[in-house]
């Protein structure tokens, strides 16, 4: 008698968050701890990730999508969302990669729900769609005061050599990222077996530890079982 197929050792990965807290560097920084344990992972983001969820996310930062309304870019994304999920992450995982990534769906519940005001049936129903019943093994909710985390979105622009550049959502007023950094926290304290949160304000290296240490006890395998 054959031997049973064994489970597939992939896993998938969120980072969440308000702006500027770091997702993006520490997403960069997954992935190479990851690779030095000879593990294959796939570095993504929302939106995007495939073609077709990266010109959605286009119309939406560039502001085009504002005057719709916070219910109308919940369905974009969700659109987005779909694709990037049928495309890229379940043929990733179903390789055994790891799929890390920038966002995912509570960042449409934080940003169009909690904080836009979008009725929760229809985000719920949005998730129920896009996600084809897909769902992160672990959501890594970095948190830092809003008033901080603007800091580094300027010192971003001037480092880029954009000073004053920003985003569709960037430009939003402080009281409006406080808001959504509540709104992340009532996320993770919704979900405490998918999101655990990490203060943000702190050394990119010791974050990056910190990181890495919650993989290795969240999923021992990545040392165990890499070949």
């Amino acid at each position: 008698m054959p031997d049973a197929p064994q489970p597939s050792l992939a896993r998938f990965i969120t980072f969440e968050g308000g702006e500027g807290v770091g997702k993006s560097t520490q997403v960069k920084r997954l992935i190479a701890s990851l690779n030095r344990e000879s593990v294959q992972a796939v570095r993504t983001r929302e939106p995007g990730g495939t073609p077709k969820a990266e010109a959605i996310r286009s119309l939406i930062l560039q502001g085009h999508s504002e005057s719709w309304g916070a219910g109308a870019e919940a369905v974009l994304f969700a659109a987005a969302r779909l694709d990037h999920v049928n495309n890229l992450i379940t043929p990733s995982l179903a390789s055994g990669k790891w799929v890390i990534c920038d966002r995912f769906h509570d960042s449409t519940r934080a940003y169009q729900g909690l904080t836009g005001g979008v009725d929760d049936k229809l985000i719920r129903a949005l998730e129920e769609l896009a996600l084809n019943g897909r769902k992160p093994d672990l959501t890594i909710v970095l948190d830092m005061d809003p008033h901080a985390a603007f800091e580094r979105v300027a010192q971003r622009a001037i480092e880029d050599g954009m000073p004053g550049s920003v985003d569709r959502f960037e430009k939003e007023d402080l009281d409006w990222h406080r808001r959504l950094r509540e709104a992340f926290l009532a996320i993770a304290a919704s979900n405490p077996d998918r999101c655990v949160v990490i203060p943000a304000a702190q050394a990119e290296d010791a974050l990056e530890q910190e990181i890495w240490d919650l993989i290795v006890r969240r999923f021992p395998e990545v040392i165990g079982h890499a070949a």
